[in-house]
């Protein structure tokens, strides 16, 4: 068996029917699988991945293989792992994976480890934990890497400081930059599978009670809308005044997270960025009000701050922490507040994981053929692959478009028509 780390190969089977079961919802990946097994684009290439060990990943894990390239993962998150897939990946499909839901601080970068340890020549991360890794303890091996790719907003703002300071070690393609990426996988995505953990968590109705959503991005915009479309009264906090007036134009009261926890009976940090919710926005919390975020990292609520607030602490539902504070109020934190879709629930669908995960092949591929021309930056997906996998995804919905004509495209390009 092929090296691994998993919590109980004994689940193999039944993570083998879940991920046939995500397949089916993926056909961009599975089209750009039938292509990579003919042409070996990654033939030989050593591909070490950080990411949720979810039946989505198992698809891409599956195309990458395919393609050629000797695998390792691990995860990219303590709480996201899958381990029937996990299992499955290892006994079924003999893919190297390190990783256990519930995994603690010394088991998650031990994994990290492990993975660093086949000296990857391709890194694809989703937080970028691995590069980081990579950049740091174990620097000496970023001679061997030729490239890698990024999966999320938090990853490339890390990715895109490293760029910036003169550090990173070789080029990255900003996968979640991608239209086919963040317009869908982070809106619709998000959207819905962050719900989908909260009432997983909570069991609670959203109908008539006020949401707060702290950022405004692609992921903020998905948890608005789907808790608007619950019946939830949603107010936005942001920092930006473009998103913050987007937001105000998409109908939505925006405030300062500082009037926003008087009023919040549920609030989803959904960011990027540390202590969005903290000791100040604490002590003006309703008793009874719920925290969960969905932003990559465990720093968007400040445990600690609110621990600190606390007399005691106890577990009241599974993913569900009750914070008892001194003058009487409660307030609970879910998922000890990591991504609480991946956390209480399954991730996002796998119909728009399609398109993402599409991006990391082809995006691995691009790096094969041209990574030796790349510059040590942050690049954004080549629009041409955006395209295909577009129209790839309306193909496999039954979805048809027109085309230009002749004298469109002459008109286009020219600079001679006026009024």
């Amino acid at each position: 068996m092929v090296a691994h780390d998993v919590k109980n190969p004994a689940l193999a089977a039944e993570g083998r029917l879940k991920i046939e079961w995500a397949e089916q919802s993926m056909p961009v990946l599975r089209q750009v699988r039938e292509r990579f097994a003919k042409e070996q684009p990654l033939k030989g290439m050593r591909l070490g991945a950080c990411l949720h060990v979810t039946t989505e990943t198992a698809v891409l894990m599956l195309t990458l293989k395919a393609g050629g390239a000797q695998l390792a993962l691990c995860a990219s998150n303590p709480l996201s792992t899958q381990d029937d897939t996990a299992a499955a990946l290892v006994r079924e499909y003999e893919i190297s994976v390190f990783a256990h839901k519930g995994e603690d601080h010394a088991r998650y970068y031990a994994h990290i480890e492990a993975v660093l340890g086949t000296r990857p020549q391709l890194t694809m991360d989703d937080g970028a934990d691995l590069i980081s890794q990579l950049h740091g303890a174990r620097r000496d091996l970023a001679g061997d890497v030729l490239g890698g790719t990024e999966e999320t907003t938090t990853g490339v703002i890390r990715l895109r400081a490293m760029e910036r300071q003169g550090v990173l070690a070789f080029p990255v393609i900003a996968v979640n930059d991608a239209d086919t990426k963040h317009l869908f996988d982070n809106r619709y995505g998000t959207g819905q599978s962050t719900i989908d953990g909260i009432l997983r968590a909570t069991n609670v109705l959203l109908a008539g009670r006020t949401l707060v959503v702290a950022g405004y991005g692609m992921c903020g915009r998905g948890v608005a809308a789907r808790a608007k479309g619950m019946g939830a009264h949603v107010v936005v906090t942001e920092i930006e005044p473009m998103r913050a007036l987007e937001a105000v134009m998409d109908g939505f009261p925006v405030m300062p997270m500082a009037a926003a926890a008087r009023v919040g009976d549920l609030f989803v940090t959904v960011t990027g960025n540390t202590s969005v919710l903290r000791r100040e926005h604490f002590e003006r919390l309703k008793d009874g009000a719920i925290l969960a975020n969905a932003g990559h990292f465990n720093v968007e609520i400040d445990l600690e701050g609110l621990a600190a607030l606390a007399r005691s602490r106890r577990s009241v539902r599974p993913f569900v922490e009750e914070y008892a504070l001194a003058d009487g109020r409660r307030v609970y934190v879910l998922g000890e507040g990591r991504l609480i879709n991946l956390a209480a629930a399954e991730g996002h669908p796998a119909s728009v994981m399609d398109m993402s995960f599409a991006n990391q092949a082809l995006a691995a591929e691009h790096v094969v053929k041209h990574g030796r021309t790349l510059e040590r930056k942050v690049y954004v997906v080549p629009r041409e692959i955006d395209l295909e996998i577009a129209r790839l995804k309306l193909a496999a919905m039954g979805v048809r478009i027109d085309d230009l004509t002749s004298q469109q495209r002459e008109y286009l390009a020219s600079w001679t028509h006026g009024t």
